[in-house]
């Protein structure tokens, strides 16, 4: 058992996950960081030995709601109860609805929307009883803006962000703070790391587009935000004494989810989203 607060946090092994691991550290919780393979965990803990904090690594695949539940009762066990939990873990496909199987789509959902569902479920009990807790999920732009050839991805971001704006007013009547973060482009992996299955196919009549968009969406990840300045948007929607539901990590964020937020009939998302494609 720890005197200090507990927290966990999923898909750590790289970008936003692993600096909002070492963050809360820094914050003097006691960090579980969870990653699918803690085969890839080197990064991470050489990062922690040279910031000199603690983390603890553990096995969690946010997919496996059997494994994962188990992963929180022995952090549980071994720690204490959970006090933060900041869901970050997730994947992207790449792909227009016409090119997407219905295991793609659920793919995208178990990840981004399933498993997070999951993991905050099982962590709701002991904070309702004991009146305090923060939830916090790393959605997306995506999450409010549906961008082209992302639709499985956005199509799960969203998903995500209406069941957490759907629990947070019941959740904070005991004392359980709920949250979304949502970052703008990061500089990461994730267009190496996007499933493009779908795009391999003969004859694609959306090829031309698909790379225009994939060209500009590269060209902006490239040149994005730095994933250790959206990670201390994380950690300050997990640890402020004034939390609330919504959070953008940098300008560009608030530039970018203030298109489908004030756009009530959608023309200035579509708009946008259509010069995307040339």
């Amino acid at each position: 058992m720890t005197n200090r607060e507990v927290a966990v946090v999923t898909g750590t092994s790289s970008g936003v996950g692993l600096h909002t691991a070492l963050g809360l550290a820094h914050k003097g919780l006691h960090v579980v960081a969870t990653m699918r393979d803690t085969g890839r965990s080197a990064a991470l803990r050489a990062e922690a030995t040279r910031q000199d904090v603690d983390v603890t690594v553990r096995a969690l695949d946010v997919t496996d709601h059997d494994g994962a539940r188990a992963c929180l009762d022995e952090v549980t066990a071994e720690f204490g109860a959970i006090d933060v939990l900041v869901n970050n873990a997730g994947s992207a496909t790449f792909g227009t609805l016409e090119q997407l199987s219905d295991a793609a789509l659920q793919k995208q959902l178990d990840v981004n929307c399933l498993g997070v569902a999951a993991l905050t479920r099982h962590v709701l009990p002991a904070m309702r009883e004991s009146g305090a807790g923060r939830i916090v999920t790393v959605t997306s732009n995506g999450g409010v803006v549906g961008e082209p050839f992302l639709d499985a991805y956005c199509a799960s971001k969203f998903a995500v962000e209406g069941l957490m704006q759907s629990l947070a007013p019941v959740a904070a009547r005991f004392g359980i703070a709920v949250s979304v973060v949502e970052p703008a482009s990061v500089v990461t992996n994730m267009m190496e790391n996007l499933d493009t299955e779908a795009l391999a196919t003969p004859d694609d009549p959306y090829q031309d587009l698909a790379n225009t968009f994939f060209k500009a969406a590269g060209a902006l990840m490239a040149s994005g935000q730095a994933a250790q300045d959206a990670a201390a948007v994380v950690v300050e929607a997990a640890t402020t004494d004034t939390p609330r539901f919504r959070w953008q990590t940098s300008q560009a964020a608030v530039d970018f989810v203030g298109l489908s937020l004030a756009d009530l009939d959608g023309s200035n998302v579509l708009g946008a989203m259509s010069r995307w494609l040339g």
